[in-house]
């Protein structure tokens, strides 16, 4: 397995609001680890919700008695949202700050996922899959068919998210199961780098004929290219890959 994970401030931020999480290890029952959280709230409430809420998250996934998988990253998500809704409550000053999740453990070619508003995880190979759904109010109105994906991709509140990480004293949380086939890659990544690059322009550099570090790399370029409106985050993992 090879990973390369990277962040980057974008070209109109001034803090970078993004945090990640990446580890080939064991950590505690889980085999590995990889968290993308992009925070939001006033002031630095953002940076310090998205890093809390993965410190929490990797600490529990140390500790937790789940068994499973999915019981451990749900018990990972559930754990960082009520730190982070009690704290809020402590501060009022914090109020309103929260995160979106994208968490995921491989374990041989079963890839275990959970997401919490619109960060994503795809799998690449000769197509580009979304694993998870956008907990957000354009996705919503596309689930119910009242606007298409090309729409939706350009509406002015398609960064108005329904779910987050610290806001509610309870979290509903998405787990997915999917296997990962001979040749896929998996693409964790804050929606910096997917409201600037289309699936299909990811697809074609995550296939491109460079090695992984230069891949994730030219994800960024292109974002910041295209804009650089927000943080970046990337986790870009190749399983079959030796180091």
């Amino acid at each position: 397995m090879k990973i390369c994970s990277l962040t980057d401030i974008g070209i109109r931020r001034e803090m970078n609001q993004d945090y990640f999480f990446s580890s080939e290890e064991p950590v505690g029952r889980l085999p590995n680890l990889f968290i993308v959280a992009d925070g939001m709230g006033g002031h630095n409430a953002g940076e310090f919700a998205s890093r809390c809420a993965v410190e929490i998250m990797a600490d529990t996934a140390r500790t937790t008695q789940e068994a499973d998988t999915a019981g451990i990253l749900n018990a990972c998500v559930s754990q960082a949202n009520a730190r982070l809704n009690q704290y809020a409550k402590e501060h009022p000053e914090t109020r309103g700050m929260g995160t979106t999740i994208v968490a995921a453990v491989l374990d041989g070619r079963r890839l275990t996922t959970v997401n919490v508003g619109d960060s994503r995880l795809y799998i690449i190979g000769d197509g580009i899959r979304q694993v998870t759904r956008d907990h957000s109010l354009v996705q919503e109105m596309v689930r119910m068919g009242e606007m298409d994906e090309e729409s939706a991709r350009i509406h002015p509140d398609k960064n108005i998210i329904t779910r987050a990480v610290g806001i509610d004293a309870f979290i509903e949380t998405d787990i997915f199961e999917s296997y990962v086939e001979p040749g896929e890659r998996i693409l964790l990544c804050s929606d910096g780098l997917t409201n600037m690059v289309a699936d299909d322009a990811i697809l074609q550099i995550l296939n491109e004929d460079r090695d992984l570090v230069s891949k994730a790399e030219y994800l960024i370029e292109i974002a910041n290219n295209n804009g650089g409106r927000d943080n970046i985050t990337v986790i870009v993992i190749d399983p079959e890959c030796e180091r």
